[in-house]
């Protein structure tokens, strides 16, 4: 039965859900979804040792084919799977199930218990939900803010829980097996979030740490921290949000950034969205600290639901080194450059 629902959802499209009922009486349920979002940008970096020229590109935007499921177990238990897989939409590229891939169980009183690759508490808490780009974009909030993307991870190797919600609240917390351990490094992070949610309010505190890591890179007697609050209101129209975080790293000075955004909603399908963030610090002590800020601009139509057109202007202003640079797309640049970008696209998801 598992495998004819499954072969039902593969050949239908849009994604339909599929139920089947096994011989004991439980519940199948699969979903085939997904998502195409591309951009044609112009996009250029003026300063800087060696000047990025400008040109045009077709980008795409993490789209993404995904099956997922669940079973009923009884007793209020259900077995849950999904396997995601992002894809180039403007290019022959990608890796088989490189997206949230994993296998667990969920009860409403006890919670989700979830292991494989996932996104971290951190970035699920305050990287898409605090952005008026949805992390997606050169103007995104991993462009300047979250330690320029450091701490808006998705891992490997995951062990995750998440709470139900109660009063308001809920919360995850992730582990990342210390598979790499040698006799000279033992590389794992950990992390957790808090969230609390009530109408048009969204509070969150989060809390990350990378055991023997280097951006990402196993570095042995490195170790990273980040905090990070944040929250939006929804007012008028207009979804008002904004993110303030702190990240230590061994031998380094502590890095403050911060982020603001709008995305404004009239006349029903028009969107105004607009981006403020803002770094400082997070260099050797001994060296000149980094500084930098960045800005975007930009106009949304939904079509539809699933159907969106969307351009924007960006602009990054290094004005000590080159930490910031655009959230998605980036350019390789020299010390004091500054990425500038104007961007068109669609959105559409399945």
């Amino acid at each position: 039965m598992r495998k004819d629902c499954l072969a039902l959802a593969l050949a239908l499209a849009p994604a339909l859900p599929c139920l089947a009922q096994e011989d004991d009486g439980t519940i199948d349920m699969t979903t085939l979804y997904g998502r195409v979002y591309l951009m044609a940008e112009r996009v250029e970096a003026k300063g800087g040792t060696t000047q990025v020229l400008a040109r045009n590109r077709v980008t795409d935007q993490s789209s993404l084919l995904g099956v997922r499921g669940t079973e009923s177990l009884g007793g209020g238990w259900k077995a849950l799977f999904q396997l995601e897989t992002g894809f180039a939409g403007d290019a022959a590229s990608g890796t088989f199930g490189a997206r949230n891939s994993g296998v667990g169980l969920t009860h409403p009183a006890f919670g989700t218990f979830i292991m494989g690759r996932w996104d971290m508490p951190m970035k699920l808490a305050q990287a898409a939900p605090l952005d008026p780009y949805t992390d997606l974009a050169l103007a995104d909030i991993t462009g300047t803010a979250l330690n320029q993307g450091n701490f808006a991870n998705r891992e490997q190797n995951v062990i995750e829980y998440w709470t139900p919600r109660w009063a308001g609240f809920d919360a995850k917390f992730a582990y990342t097996a210390n598979e790499g351990r040698t006799a000279t490094v033992n590389p794992y992070k950990y992390g957790a979030s808090l969230v609390w949610t009530r109408g048009d309010v969204y509070l969150t505190y989060a809390y990350e740490k990378h055991k023997d890591s280097r951006d990402g890179t196993v570095t042995a007697g490195v170790d990273e921290v980040g905090n990070g609050v944040g929250g939006y209101v929804r007012v008028a129209g207009a979804k008002l949000m904004g993110q303030y975080g702190t990240y230590t790293r061994t031998g380094t000075r502590k890095q403050k950034s911060y982020a603001l955004g709008v995305d404004w909603v009239f006349t029903g399908a028009h969107h105004l969205l607009a981006i403020y963030q803002d770094s400082r610090d997070g260099g050797p002590t001994a060296v000149a600290q980094p500084k930098c800020h960045m800005y975007g601009v930009g106009y949304r139509y939904d079509f539809s639901k699933r159907t969106f057109f969307t351009a924007y202007y960006t602009k990054v202003e290094n004005e000590v080194g080159n930490l910031c640079n655009f959230g998605a797309g980036t350019l390789s640049i020299t010390n004091g450059a500054d990425p500038e970008g104007i961007s068109a696209g669609i959105r559409h998801v399945f």
